[in-house]
């Protein structure tokens, strides 16, 4: 089984590209948010799930464990192929689809191609309870991402993966950043600590 794959872009198709690792070009069905960014040359690392068909093997490739897990997750309802995942993925977020299948948004989840009311009411029946807390924190985080894209949302990501509640990282954070001048995100993320840890 292939778990994942650290190469170059060597094409990009329609809703493919392929990945060339040490001489071989492993072909990969992948979110349509990859395929916008992706241009031949550019390095990434993939996680990938192999489907297994009789007439057919296919290879899948995501950015992230969390969108391969999703896409796993969505696999295991009855009546959802990789088709249907994928199109779920290259419509909307992977915390967008989370959090509208906690909400129980069949209207969001119905504008995806190849996605109907039955469809989706699986994916709700079958999911909505294995999601409930992953909603919550996906949805603080993407919050955090909106409060200001041109600033410190890499850091405030950060901060809230490491356990911190959402005030309190921006009040850090925007202490961190009164002295002035353009920090990185590790400078943001080290001087925020030190004031959460009251240094």
């Amino acid at each position: 089984m292939i778990g994942m794959l650290r190469g170059t872009v060597w094409e990009i198709q329609a809703e493919r590209l392929v990945l060339e690792v040490q001489g071989v070009g492993y072909l990969l069905t992948v979110p349509n948010g990859l395929l916008a960014k992706a241009v031949p040359g550019q390095k990434l690392v993939l996680y990938t799930h192999v489907v297994r068909r009789e007439d057919d093997i296919a290879l899948y490739g995501f950015t992230s464990l969390g969108e391969k897990q999703l896409f796993l997750e969505m696999l295991s309802v009855s009546g959802i192929g990789p088709k249907a995942a994928i199109s779920l993925l290259s419509t909307f977020g992977a915390a967008q689809i989370e959090n509208a299948i906690v909400s129980e948004n069949l209207n969001l989840l119905t504008k995806v191609p190849g996605v109907g009311k039955k469809i989706a009411q699986r994916l709700i029946l079958e999911l909505k309870e294995k999601f409930k807390g992953l909603a919550l924190a996906s949805e603080e985080t993407a919050i955090a991402a909106d409060l200001n894209p041109s600033q410190h949302s890499d850091a405030l990501q950060t901060l809230l993966a490491l356990g911190f509640g959402l005030e309190e990282a921006r009040r850090a954070l925007t202490h961190a950043g009164k002295d002035g001048g353009e920090l990185t995100t590790e400078e943001q993320v080290k001087k925020a600590l030190r004031l959460l840890a009251g240094g």
